[in-house]
């Protein structure tokens, strides 16, 4: 069980909520944040039954999420590649050429929105009624990040075909009863709260549709209780159980088509919305459908999350971030007490190293892994690396991510550029030789 937050940061947290939940006149809104692999504080405000963590709300687009999961499942056991063309799975749409990778990252160019009426308040279909067309695609493939309801409607059609059964029900199976998510379902069970939207200028509600969105309930059909909400969030912390492997999950978390390293942006892994905000980077995914709105991301570093589900078409500002911000202000994580641990390569090949008249460190760092960045103050590629079977070193992330390293007695290779222990040394392997005349 998590350990319950203290009694001073409850009230900043309950505080935030209140605010939320008047100022955005949210019929009702339910708000927590986790911990230790459960919910440590959560709250519910409005018209809203106790045990509020057991009262569905629709999710809207985390739905998508957990489509992904089911995806990067049939991955795992080889059913498909991410490089697959879609028409290798699914047949006969104008989308054939395009990846299932692509389509994950909102990279695939599909229309955002599916062909017919509004989809979020009409009943849906099948993928032979929703007549997707050539003019469903908007863009070229991995052009641009273009964020698509259609594509994963076509995902969860992929995943259907391949188990041979309904998505809902191969979502169920594979990924929500392993995490016990046993109160999330692809239509509202009671105790479950009803949609409104709310006039803008006046303090009154109308209530919202709600239907199967047939063939793209893939993209936001789910309904869930914060309870399970929060479930996802230790599965987005690394809790993945027997669902996932860890190292799928951090496959899925990179962000896609972004310079990560920039100090504020907003990208999209494989299903997964991924934030920089304020110097720090937050995993997860936001949802919306009429009537409701809903937020599960997580801290990885810090390893808290926060989920909220409120009963509003809009208005009702975000509120799991400001949780976020509230918890690690006033409970701050205590780091694991620093410990030595052997180098992986002999203490003589770390230290300064010199791209051309450039100083560059390599370090070893905790893992076993290694990091080749600038010295501090100083601008520069940095990455980390791991050692494969072979010897040689791949990079794990920045500009030299899945390149290759090769350390000798006096440079270093990578991905054609030497670095000498010298700049420009003389007596090393540097491309295009070195002056004979020297430095003068």
């Amino acid at each position: 069980m998590p350990e319950s937050v203290l009694p001073t940061t409850a009230r900043v947290l309950l505080a935030r909520t209140a605010r939320v939940q008047q100022e955005g006149r949210a019929p009702s809104l339910v708000a927590g944040v986790v911990r230790d692999g459960g919910l440590a504080w959560s709250a519910g405000r409005g018209e809203v039954p106790e045990p509020h963590t057991d009262v569905q709300y629709r999710l809207g687009s985390i739905s998508k999420t957990v489509t992904a999961v089911a995806v990067m499942r049939l991955r795992n056991e080889g059913r498909l590649h991410l490089d697959d063309p879609l028409d290798r799975h699914l047949p006969g749409t104008p989308f054939g050429d395009r990846t299932i990778g692509q389509l994950l990252s909102h990279l695939g160019g599909a229309s955002a929105e599916s062909p017919g009426g509004w989809w979020e308040r009409t009943p849906g279909g099948s993928l032979e009624e929703l007549a997707v067309t050539q003019d469903d695609v908007v863009l070229g493939a991995a052009r641009r990040f273009h964020y698509s309801n259609l594509g994963f409607g076509l995902l969860g059609e992929l995943v259907a075909r391949a188990r041979g059964t309904s998505w809902e029900e191969a979502v169920t199976a594979e990924v929500l009863a392993p995490l016990g998510m046993n109160r999330t379902t692809s239509r509202p069970v009671p105790p479950a709260a009803s949609g409104f939207a709310v006039h803008p200028w006046a303090d009154v509600v109308l209530p919202e549709p709600e239907h199967h969105a047939g063939v793209m309930a893939a993209a936001g059909q789910l309904w869930a209780t914060l309870a399970d909400l929060a479930r996802f969030a230790a599965f987005l912390l690394g809790d993945t159980g027997d669902v996932l492997a860890p190292a799928t999950l951090e496959e899925m978390i990179v962000p896609a088509g972004v310079d990560s390293s920039a100090p504020g942006w907003s990208a999209y892994g494989l299903g997964v919305q991924v934030l920089r905000m304020e110097g720090r980077t937050f995993i997860g995914h936001g949802g919306s459908m009429p009537g409701f709105l809903a937020g599960v991301f997580v801290d990885r570093e810090e390893r808290t999350g926060a989920v909220d589900l409120a009963n509003s078409t809009a208005g009702v500002d975000p509120l799991v971030f400001g949780l976020l911000a509230d918890l690690r202000a006033a409970e701050p994580r205590v780091v694991e007490p620093w410990t030595p641990s052997p180098s992986p390569v002999p203490l003589d090949r770390l230290g300064i190293w010199y791209w051309g008249p450039s100083p560059y460190v390599l370090r070893s760092i905790s893992g076993g892994l290694l990091h080749l960045g600038p010295l501090p103050g100083r601008g520069g590629r940095a990455s980390r690396f791991r050692q494969r079977d072979d010897g040689t070193w791949v990079g794990l992330d920045g500009y030299y991510a899945g390149e290759t390293l090769r350390i000798a007695d006096d440079h270093l290779d990578l991905d054609t550029f030497i670095f000498t222990r010298a700049p420009y040394d003389p007596e090393a392997p540097v491309p295009g030789g070195v002056d004979e005349r020297g430095w003068r």
